[in-house]
């Protein structure tokens, strides 16, 4: 009777794996049938992994109204309700639809599940349908015989009827539920069908931003994978037809969400260097879709739209690897990898402008005190040095050894050659740096923020 980490009994793992014949023998034993993670039971778990055979043993019970009494063999009889045994038989068509590819195998188990649904003349009630999901071609479930017959005819339908079932049986919490309306989206977007593709993720993504944690793995994937195929999309590899199914609205759809997603995880945030390495991903995802919306066309409306939420983005002060802020990340060369696909290259200018229009702070801070100026002149990027000392960032401010970010320069590049660092530097800049230089206490007798700016030099 003892569960493992998460919640499930030996039955539970016995069902997961198809192990019968030691299932029999945990309930000649005294096994009890108990509910585990997100209400499964062993004979769901059975479904959702496809052993039909560990199913029609749970479910015999259910099937015949009246049985005589078995062989002792065949181990004891397990309690099963008709209206259980119903949803082990449609989800289990669903799992061969999309697990096994088994159209004709799904058809004979929902076949028997309607059967059995509608046995004595008493039929089981289902839930009343929801509104028609755009992500499934407004599709619904078949509620007769003769609906789910005309199935035949229509595979794809067939593909949409397997995920109404899981989502009905098993709910939007649980993880199988995204995780194969993701992998639907994905072989539609192998065949070239961008659009239905964008439309079953973006509906996933909104099933796990409602029920996951926030940042979870499996939303992060979400993300990830929107930002691989968009860039995909954007190639010139695929331009012609298939460019022109992605615009501006599906970008900035899931990059609102990307934004979303921040906002939850720093309000549920309880440990900030535990989780540093999912929210640097989540922060670079997010970068690489601000690069990518450069390739899109847009409206002024919509080129507002997109810096309403970049400012939302900085008004959560989010905090990367080291405490980089997005304008560290955007300067920096390592952003350029999120996953196994290229997406964005950085350090990026374009990324850079956008973020000191949207009010990004040129003199941010991470925690080695390197601000964005350090960060470039270690990737020797003199463009984007510029853009920063444009808006204001101070050539000679130090980090926390004391090194300016001219000094991070390599000698070996025309970089440094390029740079003219007193350009940049103005008697306030010197005069702060006397006082250090020379030791002279100045706290208690200037204003806090020229203190601050002395501090920063």
């Amino acid at each position: 009777h003892r569960r493992s980490l998460k919640g499930n009994t030996a039955l539970h793992d016995c069902a997961e794996a198809g192990s019968l014949e030691i299932l029999r023998l945990l309930l000649r034993r005294g096994a009890r049938v108990e509910r585990a993670g997100y209400g499964m039971t062993p004979l769901l778990a059975a479904s959702v992994t496809g052993h039909a055979g560990v199913v029609e043993f749970l479910i015999r019970g259910a099937e015949e109204e009246q049985q005589e009494e078995e062989e002792e063999e065949e181990g004891p009889r397990v309690p099963c309700t008709r209206e259980a045994a119903v949803e082990a038989l449609e989800l289990l068509g669903a799992t061969l639809v999309d697990k096994r590819r088994d159209l004709l195998g799904a058809l004979k188990h929902w076949r028997r599940a309607m059967e059995l649904r509608h046995r004595g003349g008493q039929p089981l009630s289902r839930p009343e349908p929801q509104q028609p999901v755009p992500a499934y071609d407004y599709c619904r479930e078949a509620r007769t015989m003769e609906e789910l017959e005309a199935l035949v005819t229509d595979p794809d339908e067939m593909r949409m009827q397997a995920l109404l079932i899981r989502e009905r049986v098993l709910g939007p919490s649980h993880p199988d539920t995204s995780y194969y309306i993701r992998y639907r989206g994905a072989v539609y977007a192998d065949s070239g069908n961008f659009e239905r593709c964008i439309n079953l993720w973006k509906y996933a993504l909104e099933m796990q931003q409602g029920n996951l944690e926030p940042l979870s793995p499996m939303t992060a994937s979400s993300f990830l994978s929107f930002a691989e195929l968009f860039s995909y999309v954007l190639q010139d590899r695929s331009k012609g037809t298939l460019a022109t199914q992605l615009g501006f609205s599906d970008l900035m759809g899931v990059l609102g969400k990307g934004v979303r997603e921040i906002e939850r995880a720093l309000l549920h945030r309880k440990d900030p260097v535990a989780d540093a390495s999912q929210f640097t991903k989540a922060l670079a995802v997010i970068l690489h879709l601000v690069f990518l919306l450069e390739k899109v066309e847009c409206t002024p409306e919509q080129e507002h739209q997109k810096r309403q939420t970049i400012y939302r983005l900085l008004k959560c002060n989010p905090r990367g690897k080291n405490g980089f802020t997005p304008l560290h990340m955007a300067v920096d060369r390592d952003t350029t990898t999120v996953g196994r696909y290229p997406v964005g290259k950085f350090p990026s200018l374009h990324v850079v402008n956008l973020l000191l229009e949207c009010g990004a702070d040129p003199d941010s801070r991470d925690y080695d005190n390197n601000t964005p100026l350090h960060v470039a002149a270690q990737n020797n990027c003199p463009l984007i040095m510029s853009a920063l000392m444009e808006a204001g960032a101070h050539m000679d401010a130090t980090n926390a050894f004391k090194q300016t970010a001219y000094e991070l320069l390599d000698e070996k590049q025309l970089t440094k050659a390029m740079m003219q660092p007193f350009n940049y530097i103005t008697l306030q800049c010197l005069a702060a740096r006397a006082l250090d230089k020379h030791k002279i206490p100045y706290k208690g007798f200037i204003p806090e923020e020229l203190e601050a700016f002395i501090e920063l030099h």
